[in-house]
């Protein structure tokens, strides 16, 4: 790719998934700059030492600001908390994605958060193994694999394809469906 996908590229929780998007961003130049930030000062540590993003913080404020796109890679049950954490800190025209496996519970829980202008297109890689953690990551993981993208109503076509041609860069397959079909059928 000649011209990063992304500017600024926030992961926001850094197992297995958050790692591999990492790694694959940087492998495939999606990212001018990729951000990470973990709950857990030990896998920012560790997320240095693995040379996984060009800035670590422990600090989600410091994390989103200014990011183009920020990937919630955190327990589904967490997304809440950490949108209401960084709703105040991102700027307007942000894609705020995710990773969760379940879908309709994570639009009624984090869509009503987020600040006008910024952007919500939840997706699920459905790719993983039986390891975690940001030693656990890998650049090919979303290779072949699918993608589900789950944007609510009325959201921007351009945010969306963005994400979908972000998944696409790392290898994925995507597909787009409704949040309630999504967990319907996965």
């Amino acid at each position: 790719m000649t011209h990063p996908l992304v500017d600024r590229l926030t992961i926001i929780g850094l197992g297995l998934i958050g790692s591999s998007i990492a790694r694959a961003a940087r492998y495939r130049g999606l990212a001018r700059t990729i951000v990470a930030t973990d709950a857990s000062e030990a896998v920012c540590r560790r997320v240095k030492e693995l040379g996984l993003a060009d800035e670590v913080t422990p600090s989600l404020s410091e994390a989103v600001k200014d990011a183009d796109l920020v990937v919630l890679c955190v327990p589904v049950g967490a997304n809440a908390a950490v949108a209401v954490a960084i709703c105040a800190h991102l700027k307007p025209g942000a894609i705020i994605s995710d990773v969760g496996s379940v879908k309709a519970s994570v639009v009624r829980d984090v869509e009503p958060l987020l600040p006008e202008g910024v952007h919500f297109v939840p997706a699920h890689p459905v790719a993983g193994t039986e390891f975690s953690g940001p030693d656990a990551g890998f650049a090919t993981l979303f290779e072949n694999r699918w993608t589900i993208l789950t944007p609510p109503e009325g959201q921007e076509e351009a945010a969306i394809a963005r994400v979908r041609a972000f998944w696409e860069g790392m290898g994925s397959n995507v597909e787009v469906m409704e949040a309630k079909h999504h967990d319907l059928v996965l």
